[in-house]
C-alpha cells in the first residue's frame, strides 16, 4: 500500500507513513465528508448527529529552535507546517473513524479550526467538526 499523501510504500500493519508522518488509514476513503451542508448526487436519509475530533500537537525541542530562528527571519515556519498538516490530516481521519463507529457514510458540514493551548508550551490544537449522515445517490429520472 501506499501512502495517500507522499507516495512511499508502507507496511501493511503501519498507522503512519515512516517517510511524512501522515495516518494510514485503510477504511477512510468510504466515507465522503465535504463541507457544504449537503452533497450534489446524494439525498441524506438518516442523521447521527455531530461528530468531533482533536489533534493537539507540538514541535519537539529541535523543532521549537528551528521555528524560532525561521520566526526571527520571517516567512513561513516552515517546522510547524508539517506539524500542522500532519493534524489537519489526523483530524479527518479520526472523524472519519468516529462517524463510521456511528453508522454513517458522510459527514457534511466538516469545520476545521486551530487554537494555541497558550501557556507557552506551542501545543496547537486541530478540531474537526461535522455532522454524520447516512447518504444514497440520488436515482435518475428519465
Amino acid at each position: 500500500m501506499k501512502c495517500p499523501r507522499c507516495g512511499a510504500e508502507v507496511f501493511p500493519e503501519a498507522k503512519y507513513c515512516h517517510k511524512c508522518g501522515s495516518p494510514v488509514n485503510r477504511h477512510s476513503q468510504d466515507i465522503l465528508i465535504v463541507t457544504t451542508p449537503s452533497i450534489p448526487g446524494y439525498r441524506i436519509t438518516k442523521v447521527f448527529g455531530v461528530v468531533t475530533s482533536l489533534v493537539p500537537r507540538t514541535r519537539g525541542f529541535l523543532g521549537k529552535i528551528v521555528a524560532g530562528f525561521q520566526s526571527m527571519v520571517g516567512g513561513e515556519v516552515s517546522a510547524f507546517t508539517s506539524e500542522l498538516e500532519k493534524a489537519r490530516m489526523e483530524a479527518i481521519s479520526r472523524l472519519k473513524d468516529k462517524a463510521r463507529g456511528m453508522g454513517a457514510n458522510a459527514v457534511v458540514g466538516l469545520d476545521l479550526e486551530t487554537s494555541d493551548l497558550g501557556f507557552q508550551a506551542g501545543v496547537l490544537v486541530v478540531s474537526a467538526t461535522g455532522t454524520a449522515v447516512v447518504v444514497e445517490p440520488e436515482s435518475e429520472s428519465p
